[in-house]
């Protein structure tokens, strides 16, 4: 890559603090998503829930665009979701469902978002659950809903129920069905987006598994309870969807931690153009099937100091609540990566490693300025390594900073190789062409240093390229050319 640095120990050690989840853990990929893990069935149907000109998104002819997912159990479920200020109606609905710890089922729709429309689409979200706990045969309270898709258009609701009905006698535990379901919650996405991973916990043998979509309108910030909490990002942020299941045995409160965890290292690290969603949500359902032993969140808790310091690293509770977050993290993240990878018009794939800030706050607002900026984000998707762009979205960020200490450089994923382009505020040796090599891949790594701390953040971000542009553009005189 011509000239290189080792990246110091000092930046090493605060790369990897922004990855504290990573632990060891033998984790195996497998087939079947959602459905892999032991008592989860899902099917999906198309019931033409998007209307004729209501915009782009979901119209790929009979897409399916319906999908339930069902536990054979009560599960434990936890949830984040969307903390922009202007909610939809099923994230409201999910909120107050999810406060209960238990569910049983979800009932997703694609080609509508059931947002900005009043007290007739809280209705609507209400009744989507209900008439599935009635199709289902299933307790009151036990289904949980999400919706994606052009915001402010009223929900075509005799085709839910026609849906509804149809895909309750179409359940199954295929990898075929779980496929069906990852195409059913797709809008603007090119291709469905699903994982599954085993490991073991306790002793036995568990399993994880998520579907997600996402490609535009992606700056997800959610919280457990779609209140934006000081920590997270103020800027807002089409919607990003995604559901987990998983066999093993944790308890709700437990659960809801390690997928605030979870979500903080996945989610939230990703942006494709800055923008957050009305609609923003990740749930997860654990059946307990798998019949490791409990993991309980109160006795996890108890078992840490008030300033996170863990009282005994060997306490069995702790491993295994360790071993879960870890894994659940990994399904996280590798579906956020899927979201980016899979952006509206992207070409490139950029990991934006920021190191050496005073604090986290710094750090995340630094990344955060050049993973959104529309000159940066262009000058990737011409090739053109202009740092002078990066620096100046620095720059302008709320971190505190010193030009004279600021070091931007490129490598390749993974790689503890840096080509700098700068160092302390002036320009290295390296070359134009070299430089123009290092950001030539459709994935490679961003590196900056502010030489003023210890504080780290990560941000997964996309390109800005023509495409994204034509396609959210639309033209007034064709309604079916307009975005959601």
């Amino acid at each position: 890559m011509g000239q290189t640095d080792e990246m110091n120990p000092h930046c090493l050690a605060a790369s990897n603090a922004t990855e504290p989840w990573k632990m060891k853990n033998k984790l195996k990929e497998i087939p079947g998503s959602i459905t892999a893990p032991k008592g989860f069935q899902t099917s999906a149907v198309f019931c033409d829930i998007k209307r004729l000109g209501t915009g782009k998104g979901s119209q790929k002819g009979n897409k399916r665009d319906l999908a339930l997912i069902v536990s054979e159990v009560p599960a434990a479920v936890a949830g984040m979701f969307t903390t922009n200020q202007v909610c939809a109606a099923p994230v409201k609905v999910c909120i107050q469902r999810a406060k209960g710890g238990r569910a049983q089922a979800l009932v997703v729709n694609s080609g509508n978002a059931n947002a900005c429309t009043g007290k007739q689409g809280l209705a609507d979200a209400r009744e989507m659950v209900s008439f599935t706990e009635h199709a289902l045969d299933l307790p009151k309270g036990s289904v949980l809903v999400g919706s994606t898709g052009r915001i402010g258009v009223a929900m075509p609701m005799d085709n839910v129920r026609a849906g509804i009905v149809e895909a309750a006698t179409l359940l199954g535990t295929g990898a075929e069905h779980a496929a069906r379901a990852a195409e059913a919650i797709m809008t603007s996405d090119t291709k469905p987006k699903q994982i599954a991973i085993e490991f073991t916990l306790g002793g036995k043998t568990v399993r994880i598994g998520g579907i997600c979509k996402g490609a535009g309108m992606i700056q997800p910030g959610m919280s457990g309870t779609g209140v934006r909490p000081p920590a997270l990002p103020r800027a807002l942020h089409a919607t990003m969807l995604c559901f987990i299941t998983t066999d093993a045995a944790i308890e709700a409160k437990a659960l809801q931690a390690a997928l605030q965890e979870a979500v903080a290292h996945s989610f939230n690290r990703i942006t494709v153009d800055g923008d957050m969603s009305t609609n923003d949500t990740v749930l997860v359902l654990a059946n307990g099937l798998a019949e490791n032993p409990l993991v309980v969140g109160d006795e996890v808790t108890s078992l840490k100091s008030k300033k996170g310091k863990v009282r005994d690293p060997s306490h069995r509770l702790l491993r295994d609540f360790d071993s879960f977050q870890s894994a659940l993290t990994h399904v996280c993240l590798e579906l956020a990566k899927k979201i980016v990878r899979d952006g509206e018009g992207v070409h490139r794939v950029v990991t934006v490693r920021v190191n050496g800030a005073k604090n986290i706050h710094d750090a995340d607002a630094a990344a955060r300025a050049v993973a959104n900026s529309a000159l940066v984000k262009t000058s990737w998707h011409g090739g053109d390594p202009n740092w002078g762009r990066i620096i100046d979205a620095i720059g302008y960020s709320p971190a505190t900073v010193v030009e004279e200490k600021i070091g931007i450089g490129y490598g390749a994923p993974g790689s503890r190789k840096i080509l700098w382009s700068l160092k302390r505020g002036q320009p290295t040796k390296a070359t134009f062409k070299q430089l123009c090599r290092a950001v030539a891949p459709k994935e490679f790594e961003l590196h900056i240093n502010l030489n003023l701390g210890r504080a780290s953040a990560v941000m997964y971000a996309a390109d800005l390229t023509e495409e994204y542009v034509d396609f959210n553009k639309g033209d007034v005189s064709d309604p079916t050319t307009l975005g959601g």
